[in-house]
């Protein structure tokens, strides 16, 4: 696991179950402090709805389109938020873990200590987001997006980056060298400080101009 140090979400000890009435989330709604599972969140688009010190357990999001929304002291376990609209989202101290987030789009998103463990996420969005104190833990983010980014302290582990874009993105300082990608979206500037491994020194190649002899 990471050697970088995440706040990990504030739980309580004794958390209710929150059972979800069926209807619309209104603007601005706020959930606090219990366990949300087995349930399917449909066909909702409410703004700036909050959750915090909330656990969601087996969860379906499906049709979401809930921008600024704000998580805060989050867990999301075994849940499916694929395709799901969270642009310009406010997310602190949360956990993705064993989740499919597919397609999930956090374009212009500020992100502060989250984990992302075991979680399918080819087609994820990034675009312009914030991102400090991040880790992606054996992840596939196939075909990920992180175009003009900004990545502090961030870590990919043994994760999944084939034809990520990276573009306009600053890379110094993050260490790709235990990702698997033969082909990724990011420009010479971008890529000054990036680790890597010897082995992936040939996919930069092409970037500089130069043919590799066999």
């Amino acid at each position: 696991m990471s050697n970088l140090k995440l706040d990990a979400p504030k739980m309580p000890k004794e958390m209710p179950i929150i059972t979800l009435q069926e209807g619309k989330f209104e603007p601005e709604d706020s959930f606090h402090t219990g366990i949300i599972s087995d349930c399917v969140i449909d066909n909702q688009s409410a703004y700036k709805v909050a959750f915090d010190k909330v656990i969601f357990r087996n969860v379906t999001f499906t049709r979401i389109a809930m921008k600024e929304i704000e998580f805060t002291d989050v867990i999301f376990d075994r849940c499916d938020l694929s395709n799901v609209d969270f642009t310009e989202a406010t997310i602190h101290r949360t956990e993705f873990r064993n989740c499919k987030i597919i397609g999930m789009d956090l374009t212009g998103s500020t992100l502060r200590n989250i984990l992302f463990q075991d979680c399918l996420g080819d087609f994820s969005t990034f675009r312009m987001a914030n991102l400090k104190q991040i880790t992606f833990h054996t992840c596939s983010l196939n075909n990920s997006d992180f175009y003009e980014a900004t990545l502090q302290k961030l870590q990919f582990e043994h994760c999944q980056l084939e034809q990520a874009q990276f573009t306009g993105t600053k890379l110094d300082g993050i260490d790709l060298s235990t990702c698997e990608f033969t082909s990724l979206g990011v420009s010479i500037e971008d890529l000054r400080g990036c680790i890597i491994s010897r082995g992936q020194a040939s996919v930069f190649v092409s970037l500089f101009g130069i043919k590799l002899k066999e």
